[in-house]
């Protein structure tokens, strides 16, 4: 009988923990959109496919250590509000740098360019971890088992590698993509920002969650070979015209 009551137990939580891990994947699949364009962008920036994917996987290995380092501190992170601080600066002085970087032909911004993995891995890292500060209550706040934090928050991380290298051809592929991922990274940036300065002014993740759904929809709302016939259209009517 008493068998019988610890399996019956040990069912439920079973279960329960399944539920559990299964939101905190879903929150980090869905919180993580806006990341996973950011570090593609970032990425993209060492022009080379090769190092693209070694920037990657290295940095989100050196992230993915953050991370972690983050979880088991958060309770006293969470106390200074000076991180959240810094991390708002960051993640706003990023969204600055591409803004303001020169345009290339395209008449778009691609923000700065590297040359070597040293240059990116260091960025990519912090970047996720600024990002891990808007998310890291979220996690906590849907449970206290740590391990299952630490379970969700890893399978968060490989996905964001296969995501950001989704990105990483999608932003080829899509006119405004990086532009969108950037005001994105700006939202993010300005929530905790809005965090730091009253609580009560922080919108609510279904806001955060509908915005980034409609500047990602802007986003992919336009392919680069589209652009390119049109330019060519155009100059087909000119060298029409002339004749």
């Amino acid at each position: 009988m008493l068998d019988r009551i610890f399996d019956y137990l040990h069912f439920h939580f079973s279960v329960e923990a399944s539920i559990v891990l299964l939101v905190l994947v879903f929150l980090e699949a869905v919180l993580s959109a806006d990341n996973a364009i950011a570090l593609a962008a970032i990425a993209q920036g060492l022009e080379d496919k090769e190092l693209e994917r070694q920037a990657l996987n290295i940095g989100l290995v050196v992230a993915y250590v953050l991370r972690i380092t983050l979880l088991l501190t958060a309770s006293w992170v969470q106390q200074f509000w000076q991180f959240e601080l810094l991390g708002a600066a960051y993640l706003l002085w990023l969204v600055f740098q591409h803004f303001t970087s020169e345009e290339g032909e395209d008449h778009l911004h691609h923000g700065p360019r590297f040359t070597s993995l040293l240059q990116v891995i260091p960025i990519i890292a912090f970047t996720d971890l600024a990002f891990s500060l808007d998310s890291v209550t979220t996690a906590i706040a849907v449970s206290n088992e740590i391990w299952l934090v630490i379970t969700g928050t890893t399978i968060g991380v490989v996905a964001l590698r296969y995501m950001a290298g989704l990105f990483i051809r999608w932003l080829d592929e899509f006119v405004y993509l990086e532009d969108a991922g950037y005001i994105t990274v700006a939202l993010v940036g300005l929530r905790l920002l809005l965090k730091v300065v009253n609580d009560s002014f922080v919108p609510p993740e279904w806001f955060m969650i509908t915005a980034i759904a409609l500047i990602l929809a802007w986003g992919f709302s336009k392919r680069t070979h589209s652009e390119k016939i049109e330019e060519q259209e155009k100059i087909e009517v000119v060298e029409g015209s002339r004749e």
